[in-house]
């Protein structure tokens, strides 16, 4: 058996930072929503071609979500030479660390104050104004409505929590929140950051428990879709049951414009992630997307300079589940997205806005077959009656 080199956190700490270089083996998407400062990204599958380049002359310190890549990474580096360790506990037990060490009322309300400062000074437009934009745009709140606020625990989340909060000081029209958190089968450091996080916010989180990550643990095909359909349902349903007529989700701009390319290159098909939808099964509950219209890169800059640290995945299986994402969806398929849109932003500086509109100037005298409701239209049932309407293209 090969021998594991671990090292604590306070024995990292504790060295001079020009001794060591601290390595992330998480894929790029989970390194961009929360890493130990000053990592450097090298996701596990590419640490072959990458590991070459690594200095035999300082250790290298790598981290995983809980420590069992980290500990494989250090097996394999350990027989090339170098002076590999492996974080232990991984990222989570870092964050789980640098959280319990803040439980300071005093330095508690001060990060509240200095993150709602920071949504109505710093941010105000580029996070609460597109917020109030989208609310105004598609109409996604009425006067008397109980909204469920649905925290998973990611930045995404918490930030709605707190833009949601915002709206309310400002007290337009009456509507009712609820901070609801469903905790599908949470491992304990991930109940403990939501919780923690909660209380630093001063979001008045309520907590109910499920068991879907038992239910899903041995499907093996779909089951991150699977456990994406139930948790939904699960939330309707306590929703509904508290009073609430809407639940709130937290998808972003970039989820939007991912989910219409993903839908055209994987799905065959034009569709979007819609701002609001009918729920078919809870009648009279419908779902809202109230940062439809906010930028992941502005949230991350919100998260970012506040200091602050979100769970990724809540999923027990992270370190060895590589398809895990909020929706259902591929991670791998969404990073391919997000790597084609970055590319091409490079010569196309407005990609981003175009696929955005895309799906709001739909002309259907130009698709050859669309569906309404179910029922397929082919352009041949008003082909004749459209003559002389279309030039060519």
């Amino acid at each position: 058996m090969n021998k594991v080199y671990n090292i604590t956190i306070d024995e990292m700490e504790a060295l001079n930072e020009a001794d060591y270089i601290l390595a992330d083996l998480r894929d790029n998407h989970t390194f961009q929503y929360g890493s130990i400062p000053n990592a450097v990204n090298i996701p596990f599958d590419t640490l072959e071609e990458t590991s070459i380049s690594l200095p035999f002359d300082k250790k290298i310190i790598f981290y995983c979500s809980r420590g069992i890549y980290s500990n494989m990474a250090v097996s394999k580096l350990r027989d090339k030479g170098l002076a590999a360790y492996s974080l232990s506990g991984g990222y989570s037990e870092w964050l789980r660390d640098k959280l319990s060490g803040d439980t300071l009322q005093e330095n508690q309300k001060k990060t509240c104050e200095d993150v709602e400062k920071s949504i109505q000074k710093k941010f105000h437009k580029s996070l609460f104004t597109k917020f109030a934009k989208a609310i105004n745009t598609y109409d996604l709140i009425q006067p008397g409505d109980k909204i469920a606020v649905c925290i998973s625990g990611g930045k995404d989340s918490m930030l709605m929590a707190k833009l949601f909060q915002e709206l309310k000081r400002h007290n337009k029209f009456p509507f009712e929140l609820v901070f609801l958190v469903m905790d599908p089968g949470y491992n304990e450091t991930n109940r403990m950051v939501i919780e923690d996080n909660a209380q630093k916010l001063r979001i008045p989180i309520t907590i109910f428990e499920t068991n879907i990550f038992d239910s899903v643990v041995n499907i093996e095909k779909s089951p991150c879709y699977l456990c994406a359909r139930m948790r939904r349902g699960y939330l309707y349903s306590k929703a509904q049951e508290l009073g609430c007529n809407k639940i709130a989700l937290g998808h972003h701009y970039d989820d939007v414009i991912e989910t219409i390319l993903m839908g055209m290159l994987y799905g065959g098909q034009i569709q979007t992630m819609m701002p609001k939808l009918h729920s078919q099964n809870f009648k009279g509950m419908e779902l809202i997307r109230p940062m439809y219209l906010i930028r992941e890169e502005d949230i991350r800059h919100w998260r970012d300079y506040n200091d602050l640290y979100f769970i990724q995945c809540a999923c027990r299986f992270t370190d060895t589940c590589s398809t895990c994402s909020a929706d259902g969806s591929s991670n791998s398929r969404r990073m391919e997205i997000k790597n084609l849109i970055l590319k091409l932003k490079e010569t196309n500086p407005t990609v981003e806005s175009n696929i955005f509109r895309s799906v709001e100037n739909v002309n259907l005298n130009t698709v050859i077959e669309y569906k309404r409701d179910g029922i397929r239209h082919h352009f041949l049932e008003h082909y004749d009656r459209n003559e002389g309407k279309i030039e060519e293209g």
